[in-house]
């Protein structure tokens, strides 16, 4: 059989696929899409979130979010240290943390998860001694 470029690309195509799973890890778990990026307005559209702005500042800008009966908090940062210093100091008070490049949700864990589905981005938890009810919560981060 006489390999041809067509025949090559297909190859190199199944072979990506393979590796790669199909996106789903085969774990029955549901992909994650692209973390996401933008303005705090841009990240609450894709929330489907009307965003009620708490803080408007140069460093940071903050709203509360609501889906349903559930509340959470996005924010976006001006830098990624920013961002850090400010994880750094919250999650001394516990909760569950969606992080994505300079903006972090906020709130409860089935929330949070939630909207990991729509932002994408890697799940953080708190300080385990501040999660009332989440003695498995270790402290650390997911994704």
């Amino acid at each position: 059989m006489r390999l041809t470029r067509p025949m090559l690309a297909l190859t190199g195509a199944v072979t990506v696929l393979a590796l790669a799973g199909c996106g789903s890890g085969g774990d029955g778990k549901a992909a994650v899409p692209e973390t996401a990026t933008g303005s705090l307005e841009h990240l609450a559209a894709e929330a489907k979130c009307k965003p009620n702005i708490q803080t408007d500042a140069d460093t940071i800008r903050q709203a509360i979010c609501k889906k349903g009966k559930e509340k959470y908090v996005l924010a976006t940062f001006a830098t990624d240290r920013g961002q850090r210093e400010w994880l750094n100091g919250a999650k001394d008070y516990g909760g569950y943390y969606l992080v994505g490049r300079k903006w972090v949700a906020v709130g409860e864990e089935k929330t949070v998860t939630a909207l990991r589905g729509t932002l994408g981005g890697t799940m953080e938890e708190g300080s385990a001694h501040m999660n009332p009810g989440g003695s498995h919560n270790s402290g650390g981060h997911h994704g």
